[in-house]
């Protein structure tokens, strides 16, 4: 179960993990199973940890007055799963994480990465990236709901993530991108 995450730390690090490093890693790491439909977070919880997807997927939502969800971030294998300014500001959550599939996770705890993790290099530069990373990816995200059609936002998202529209149903993928079930399922149409 830990060789995906340190696979990932060792393709988003330039410093190699030593032995004692590994070590450290699957101590602080704690391994998760959620079924389908089980909850990581729920509104109103604090976030106190951090979890990386080793097997399944995962939704973070929010549900307005009249019910209806909007989805703020899709995960598959290999990504991470947090609802940051909860996590960051321990603060109550405005979203809802759950498992879309079964799903196997690995947990940091955060008070576990500032006392230990922070000190393996590889870990806190793979930290650091996922932090810029994040930041450009949402900025990407913002201008694109700003400024693209419709279209152009569901073109960028199939090249970009072509897994998660693939992994995800059309309603889900939809309240991603901010547009009715009916003109997803005529953009898919027209491709």
């Amino acid at each position: 179960m830990y060789q995906s995450l340190l696979r990932y730390i060792e393709r988003h690090s330039t410093t190699p993990l030593a032995a004692d490093d590994i070590e450290l890693i699957q101590s602080y790491f704690t391994p998760k199973k959620l079924r389908k439909g089980q909850y990581l977070l729920q509104e109103g919880e604090i976030c106190k940890s951090t979890a990386f997807i080793v097997k399944g997927a995962m939704r973070q939502y929010s549900v307005d007055d009249k019910g209806t969800e909007h989805i703020i971030q899709l995960g598959i294998e290999n990504w991470w799963c947090l609802e940051r300014e909860s996590f960051l500001m321990l603060t109550p959550s405005r979203y809802n994480i759950d498992a879309w599939e079964d799903t196997d996770l690995l947990m940091l705890k955060k008070t576990d990465y500032n006392d230990h993790l922070i000190n393996v290099p590889a870990v806190a530069e793979m930290i650091a990236l996922m932090k810029d990373r994040y930041a450009s990816a949402t900025q990407k995200r913002l201008h694109s709901v700003l400024n693209d059609t419709a279209e152009q936002r569901y073109f960028n998202l199939l090249n970009t993530y072509p897994e998660i529209v693939q992994r995800f149903p059309q309603y889900l993928i939809a309240s991603y991108l901010g547009v009715a079930k009916e003109t997803l399922s005529r953009l898919r149409s027209s491709n």
